[in-house]
C-alpha cells in the first residue's frame, strides 16, 4: 500500500544527499515530491528541483485555492520566508509512495492531512559538531553568505528537535548518518517493510 515517507534532520545532517539516493533506488517506488518556499534561490539551485521558489502572491492564491497541505513560516534575518506542501497532484496514494523532506511540524500536518496510518517518520541525526562544520562550509560556498540566518537555523533545530518533540510525534526511530551507505541501507530496509504492509 503506498504511504508518505518524511524525511527530517536538523540543518545539514545530509537529508538533500539521502533524499536523491532514495529516489534513485527503482524498488521503493519513491516518487519525489518537490516542496514551494518563498525564500531567494540559493548558489547552486535550481527552481523545481530543490524547491519551487514562488513570491508571497502565488503562496496568497494557493491558500485562496485551498492547495495547502502543510506551511511553516519561519521569521529570519532577511524577513519571513515560507516552505509549504501543495496539493498539485505529486502526491497520489492511489498510484505510488511519495518522498518529502520536511521538519516535525510538516511531517505533524501531514500526518494530520492524510492519516497517521499513511505518512511515516525518517529522523536522521548527525553529530552537532559535524553538522555545524557542514553548514559553514555550504554557506562558505554561496555568493553572499548569511552566516547570521546559518546560526540561526542551527540554534532553531535545537529548540524544533527536542527529545519530547520527537516522543511527542511517536518517533522513537534514529537513523545516524556517520556512514552514509549504512544509513541508507537501513533507511531503505525499513521502507521495504513498510510498504509491504
Amino acid at each position: 500500500m503506498p504511504k508518505i515517507f518524511v524525511l527530517m534532520g536538523k540543518s545539514a545532517t545530509g537529508k538533500d544527499t539521502i533524499y536523491k539516493e532514495l529516489l534513485k533506488i527503482d524498488s521503493l517506488g519513491l516518487k519525489e515530491v518537490v516542496i514551494y518556499t518563498t525564500r531567494p534561490i540559493r548558489a547552486g539551485e535550481r527552481d523545481g528541483v530543490e524547491y519551487f521558489f514562488v513570491s508571497e502572491n502565488k503562496l496568497r492564491e494557493l491558500k485562496e485555492e485551498n492547495k495547502i497541505i502543510e506551511i511553516r513560516e519561519y521569521n529570519t534575518v532577511h524577513g519571513v520566508w515560507s516552505y509549504f506542501t501543495v496539493d498539485d497532484g505529486q502526491i497520489d496514494l492511489d498510484r505510488h509512495s511519495s518522498l518529502i523532506i520536511g521538519t516535525l511540524e510538516s511531517y505533524e500536518q501531514i500526518r494530520n492531512y492524510y492519516g497517521k496510518d499513511k505518512v511515516h517518520p525518517i529522523y536522521v541525526e548527525v553529530d552537532d559538531g559535524v553538522r555545524l562544520q557542514r553548514a559553514l562550509d555550504r554557506e562558505k560556498n554561496q555568493e553572499t553568505p548569511r552566516y547570521a540566518e546559518m546560526c540561526r537555523r542551527y540554534l532553531a533545530d535545537e529548540e524544533d528537535f527536542k527529545e519530547d518533540n520527537l516522543k511527542r510525534l511517536g518517533i522513537n526511530k534514529t537513523y545516524y548518518n556517520l556512514d552514509l551507505e549504512a544509513c541508507i541501507r537501513d533507511i531503505v530496509k525499513d521502507i521495504k517493510l513498510l510498504n509491504e504492509e
